[in-house]
């Protein structure tokens, strides 16, 4: 639930119902949206004049365009009820969600209007756009699936980003207030907790088509097969299946249905033990997961290793995104407290805090950058938090403190 999502950020706001589902709440939001920024105003944000220079007039008008909806993804945050999306589950694989991509749009424009407010000095609403833009990240991932998790961890990368861009007009009252309510945000949804939905979109719902199938086709198999064989390409996601995992499956089926059916289930058993790989530190995952791609190689079963590389990026991803969460946190404590308040903040994937350095840019001292020990993460785990104004540099990505071209 979200309703304690911010106290600090909506202390000020007025009163009104916090009973409603947030995600009615977050579709009114949804159906508000201003029209997509014009191209040539979305490419200035990105340039390297449109992130060095104060946003011109024109842009005063396209950021009240978001006032509205930001009302509603606001007091969607404030809500004390669960976040149910009303998504139904019954089309399996081919369950439609057409919400995330609204809504990571919304953490999108949030980065916009964050970078406006404070250069009008409205240091509050900036600190409650973001705050409402995480609390949606939290939010959306209530169904379980993996999509949503990993949407959940785009919109969480992106609010970091944004923070870590502008940390220097940030005053050290509003980095307190948005820890505060960074630390009051729901619980998120982890990758090992995604493992149970997915295997009743995809094994459970399978499961059942194989046995109408069945029943419908008494003693024609093949017709049966062939149904399956129409079903899978759209059971997984498109680029994990191997071009011949049709045949693998058939012969490790006995070219039946009954075989296939078995298969199926046969891959539930190992679903356990994926979610339990899924949840270990950051230490232990790389090994244990070697060793269970190994046990899945051997089990002969070609269902089993079908996903296991998405879930094994999607670890990944989550690692990556809880050192930024991290390096936020930390960051702010640094600003507040010094070294000492640096040392409070563990790094998930290391054995005490993140490495600091000043980060010197064209000779000019402009932050500091905070890093990760982990070295799969590599670049990836550094963040970079910009004090002083000057030419837009990378803050996060494979290429970390590099200037940004024209």
């Amino acid at each position: 639930m979200a309703g304690s999502v911010v106290a600090v950020a909506v202390a000020g706001a007025e009163g009104g119902r916090t009973d409603i589902n947030p995600a009615q709440l977050y579709y009114q939001a949804f159906l508000v949206a201003p029209e997509p920024m014009a191209e040539a105003d979305d490419s200035y944000l990105g340039s390297k004049a449109g992130r060095s220079e104060r946003l011109p007039e024109r842009f005063d008008k396209i950021f009240a365009g978001y006032d509205t909806q930001f009302k509603l993804v606001r007091e969607a945050a404030r809500a004390s009820a669960p976040c149910d999306w009303g998504i139904d589950m019954s089309a399996g694989p081919a369950t439609l969600l057409p919400h995330l991509a609204r809504a990571k749009g919304v953490a999108i424009a949030a980065r916009f209007r964050a970078r406006w407010e404070l250069e009008h000095e409205r240091q509050a609403d900036a600190r409650d756009d973001l705050l409402a833009s995480f609390a949606l990240a939290r939010n959306v991932p209530r169904d379980g699936t993996l999509i949503s998790t990993l949407v959940q961890m785009a919109i969480e990368a992106i609010d970091c980003c944004t923070v870590a861009e502008h940390f220097g007009q940030f005053t050290p009252e509003t980095l307190q207030e948005l820890a505060q309510g960074m630390d009051a945000l729901p619980s998120r949804r982890t990758v090992a907790g995604c493992v149970a939905t997915e295997r009743a979109l995809f094994e459970d719902w399978l499961l059942k088509k194989i046995e109408t199938l069945q029943k419908a086709n008494p003693g024609n198999d093949a017709k049966v097969m062939e149904a399956i064989h129409e079903m899978l390409p759209s059971a997984e996601e498109p680029g994990q299946i191997e071009t011949n995992v049709w045949e693998r499956l058939t012969r490790a089926a006995g070219g039946t249905s009954e075989g296939v059916r078995r298969l199926v289930a046969d891959r539930q058993s190992y679903d356990a033990k994926l979610a339990a790989v899924l949840a270990l530190p950051y230490g232990e995952f790389e090994g244990q997961m070697q060793q269970f791609k190994a046990e899945v190689e051997q089990s002969g079963n070609p269902l089993v290793g079908l996903s296991l590389p998405a879930w094994e990026k999607a670890r990944r991803r989550e690692l990556k995104i809880l050192v930024y969460l991290a390096e936020v946190r930390a960051a702010v404590e640094y600003k507040l407290h010094g070294e000492a308040g640096l040392q409070t903040v563990a790094d998930p994937c290391g054995q005490g805090a993140f490495a600091f350095r000043r980060f010197v840019f064209e000779g000019m001292d402009r932050g500091f950058e905070l890093r990760s020990a982990s070295k799969t993460l590599g670049n990836e785990g550094a963040l970079i938090f910009v004090e002083k104004e000057g030419a837009p540099v990378r803050v996060n990505g494979p290429r970390v403190g590099e200037a940004i071209a024209e």
